[in-house]
């Protein structure tokens, strides 16, 4: 069983952080996040370090307690480094471009689909098959590449679709090659 919980988030350099009622804010050098905090967790924001303790013993406030260090983490990492994921997309005349702020995909539809970028992510192509999604918050670049995959994700078969880079994908035999 892990005991990362019990550890505290230690602040970087250049990193404030400051509590609100239920919410915690963390500001750095690439921006400023928030996050509410449930009613059974408290945080306490000593010199550099943060604490998250548990108001109560039950076993949901211990699980709460390890996802709220967690989230904690991810925002002091994202203010600092910040978070990147990059896509690929697999198949002939399969291929991205961007519109302003418009991400345009011709992945063999009858008509190309248009994705809006968030105002908070950067977008950008490092060639017309590879799509790299960079922000601050670690769960609205996930959220923004699974919208992306989901659009065609990759098919067992031919491998056609869009994946993530480094994603394995199990292919499967065809029906002539079964026997």
């Amino acid at each position: 069983m892990s005991r990362l919980e019990k550890q505290p988030v230690i602040l970087r350099e250049k990193v404030q952080a400051s509590l609100e009622k239920d919410f915690i804010h963390i500001e750095g050098p690439k921006g400023k996040l928030s996050l509410r905090l449930p009613p059974f967790v408290e945080v306490k924001i000593e010199k550099e370090k943060i604490w998250v303790e548990r108001k109560g013993g039950g076993k949901k406030t211990k699980g709460l307690r390890g996802t709220v260090r967690a989230l904690i983490n991810n925002m002091v990492k994202g203010v600092v480094e910040g978070y990147k994921k990059e896509l690929e997309i697999v198949g002939v005349g399969y291929k991205a471009q961007m519109k302003g702020k418009e991400l345009v995909l011709q992945m063999g539809f009858s008509h190309p689909v248009n994705i809006s970028v968030p105002d908070d992510l950067k977008v950008s192509l490092a060639s017309t098959t590879k799509i790299v999604v960079e922000g601050i918050d670690k769960q609205k670049v996930g959220e923004f590449c699974a919208q992306i995959r989901k659009i065609y994700p990759p098919e067992p078969y031919k491998g056609k679709g869009i994946k993530y880079a480094g994603e394995v994908i199990r292919r499967k035999l065809g029906k002539a090659m079964a026997k």
